[in-house]
């Protein structure tokens, strides 16, 4: 059977996809926001592990259209680990339609154009990319450990390999006082990138992690969800993206809106106008209702 370590972690559009944990953690785990993998140590399973358990899901779970390697960050993983990896999947699965995986900018700095072309050949085609933020303080204060203009530069190179990048915008990130830069910002980095796709969450403060001991302190500008709304309508209004799915269905979002760039920008800027004009009538998710 399929064993996994500690909480298990996966985006949205994974929902209905084989999980296999080829690494565990996150080799970065910095990042002020995050306490997904704060427990664990990060390391690569072994192969031969991983093997039988792509042979038990071979023999239990009829096809597999889609296999997503966690945990946090399994490109940092050697190619050739990856490499083998994924021509164990592609034998076992002959239905299997592509292999996506977290990838922090660490790890595409790391990995080659030549290497992450390889790896896309034998399927691993799809990379979600936190960018968090376009706003270099913003940046800072997160800890992600590079700037925009890294984060870009990187993003490029699995561009250039051919790889699909879903991105991440985390609002609310600016703070108050920085809330427009920050969108602004993140919609100027979101277009230089130009990725498939586009999605956002909610900063939300999570015991265990330094962001939240700062909002313990009262140092973080948590905003209202009419807040919110009106950094997600500039952000959206400042995006220029070649052909993008845009989505705000994460858990930890207020307002839930979606299309596709640039061809129904128009609906979702007049449907985010809608709810700055009468947000007594916005459909906006109660505290319940959200998490992560």
């Amino acid at each position: 059977m399929i064993r996994y370590e500690g909480t298990l972690y996966r985006p949205p559009s994974e929902a209905d996809s084989l999980i296999l944990q080829a690494t565990i953690g996150c080799s970065y785990n910095e990042c002020t926001f995050c306490a997904m993998y704060r427990e664990k140590r990060f390391r690569v399973r072994k192969l031969e592990d991983l093997e039988r358990e792509i042979d038990w899901a071979r023999a239990h779970l009829g096809p597999v259209h889609k296999v997503f390697l966690a945990d946090g960050d399994a490109l940092m993983a050697k190619s050739a680990f990856l490499g083998a990896l994924l021509e164990r999947l592609k034998a076992a699965f002959p239905d299997l339609r592509r292999v996506s995986c977290y990838a922090s900018p660490q790890a595409l700095a790391v990995r080659s154009v030549e290497e992450m072309t390889s790896l896309r050949e034998r399927g691993l085609s799809l990379y979600y990319l936190g960018v968090e933020s376009g706003d270099d303080d913003v940046l800072l204060r997160l800890k992600k450990g590079v700037d925009a203009a890294e984060m870009i530069r990187v993003a490029r190179k699995a561009h250039e390999a051919g790889v699909k990048l879903s991105t991440m915008i985390l609002l609310g990130a600016g703070g108050r006082a920085g809330s427009l830069a920050h969108a602004r910002e993140s919609a100027r980095v979101i277009n230089a990138i130009d990725p498939r796709f586009v999605s956002t969450l909610v900063m939300t403060p999570v015991e265990g992690t330094p962001l939240f001991e700062e909002a313990q302190r009262g140092e973080v500008d948590e905003l209202s969800p009419l807040e919110l709304a009106r950094e997600l309508r500039e952000f959206v209004g400042g995006l220029e993206l070649s052909g993008a799915v845009f989505r705000s269905n994460h858990a930890s979002n207020y307002l839930a809106v979606n299309g596709t760039l640039p061809r129904h920008k128009h609906e979702l800027l007049a449907a985010l106008d809608g709810v700055l004009a009468h947000p007594e009538q916005a459909p906006f998710r109660p505290e319940w209702y959200r998490g992560l």
